[in-house]
């Protein structure tokens, strides 16, 4: 049998510091920052994936939103309460707070994963987020985890109620197309590219005959939403707080 090769030295003390936790299982810790297409690379390294942890980590971060939000907005319905819990939970959102504590300095990727600063590590750094809290919470238990969630999404909520963020992008491009304008936007197929099984669809936001943006998706959905997103900002809607 081949020796397993040496694992990359990454010193995890300055995440520790920036986080306040020094974890007992240092492996553990390592094991939240290792993405599948690394051990693909280095099937002797004697290291596991992340996406456990992530399993982990994810049921653990929709318990303690969902126990925060359930206290903090006693007259909101369950509807409403979905809707902030997903905005708080969902890729931009973590991912930004990964972005916040560096988490991107730690990531054992293949190389060509540790290239790619697209969309592609955007969900990488959401889900490595998740599994270092499924790590806290089997290193230090599930105080810690719910306190490590506090500390770096709760603080997001104010904003998110207040602009209106829980609400899909297309949703609130409507409102405010209506609003401000007047007029109810509409979207069209610009292009599509790709078979059948990778369609790649580029679609337009329309102001009445005014093209504002375009947004691409491997869905007419995704594209749509993204169109909206970049409309938002394009606009300056996204700076705009919902009465």
């Amino acid at each position: 049998m081949s020796p397993a090769k040496k694992v990359p030295p990454i010193d995890f003390t300055k995440f520790e510091e920036r986080i306040g936790v020094v974890f007992s299982d240092k492996g553990i810790l390592r094991q939240a920052f290792t993405h599948r297409s690394y051990i693909n690379e280095h099937r002797e390294s004697g290291l596991e994936h992340n996406e456990r942890l992530e399993f982990l980590g994810d049921a653990i971060l929709e318990l303690s939103i969902t126990d925060f939000l359930y206290h903090k907005y006693p007259e909101e319905n369950e509807g409403e309460l979905t809707s902030y819990r997903a905005a708080l939970v969902n890729t931009n959102t973590i991912s930004d707070a990964a972005k916040l504590l560096g988490m991107g300095e730690f990531l054992l990727l293949s190389k060509g994963e540790a290239k790619d600063e697209g969309k592609g590590r955007q969900y990488i750094l959401a889900n490595t987020f998740e599994a270092v809290i499924g790590a806290l919470y089997l290193d230090q238990g599930y105080e810690c985890a719910d306190d490590f969630i506090k500390k770096t999404l709760f603080p997001r909520t104010d904003e998110i109620v207040e602009k209106g963020l829980w609400k899909d992008a297309k949703s609130l491009f409507q409102e405010m197309a209506q609003e401000y304008l007047g007029i109810t936007p509409t979207y069209k197929v610009i292009r599509e590219a790709g078979p059948d099984h990778d369609k790649q669809f580029t679609i337009g936001v329309y102001l009445g005959k005014d093209l504002v943006v375009e947004g691409e998706g491997k869905s007419k959905q995704e594209a749509e939403q993204s169109a909206a997103t970049l409309g938002l900002k394009a606009k300056g809607w996204d700076k705009v707080i919902i009465k």
